[in-house]
């Protein structure tokens, strides 16, 4: 459905909440975008309907659609969030790390313990991939591994390594 109303589509703001946040230069924030006490880094890209609080992030930094991002995460330069990822409290990513489609960590292992002194913290090492709809429990995962799609990580991967399935296990290592 088209209608003129009379707004100029270039000058129109559409809504977004950017409370207490501190924005590099060159970076966007598209619409509808939930942004509280948050950190980015220069050339950042958010995504609609991002909801992040409390959260660090390096430069060039892409955050897409439906993403959840907690407070007490640190994202590094030239990472990508892919959209509908859920990033909790106590994650760390490298830089250029690819986390993908549907990915999401788990920090709390018995929910729902309601104590944040139990949440545990998940590392992911620089220039490592996370697949589509993987699960990562707390753990370590190092630099330039491959985190094969629908995986469940519960134990550290090394750094180079592929690891696939449910329980995932170590598969092969990267070039």
């Amino acid at each position: 459905m088209s209608a003129d109303t009379g707004a100029d589509s270039e000058t129109t703001e559409l809504p977004r909440v950017i409370e207490n946040c501190r924005i590099g230069d060159g970076t966007e924030i598209a619409p509808f975008a939930v942004l509280d006490d948050c950190t980015f880094g220069r050339d950042c890209r958010v995504w609609r309907f991002v909801n992040c609080y409390g959260a660090t992030f390096g430069d060039e930094v892409m955050v897409g659609s439906f993403a959840e991002i907690q407070s007490d995460v640190v994202v590094g330069d030239r990472t990508r969030i892919q959209s509908h990822a859920f990033v909790p409290s106590l994650t760390e990513f490298g830089d250029d790390v690819f986390f993908s489609h549907g990915a999401a960590i788990v920090n709390d292992v018995y929910p729902p313990s309601g104590d944040s002194d139990e949440w545990e913290e998940t590392v992911v090492g620089d220039g490592a991939v996370v697949g589509t709809n993987a699960t990562l429990l707390p753990v370590e995962i190092g630099e330039g591994a491959l985190i094969g799609a629908g995986a469940v990580v519960t134990e550290d991967v090394p750094p180079n390594a592929i690891a696939a399935g449910n329980p995932a296990e170590i598969v092969g290592y990267r070039e």
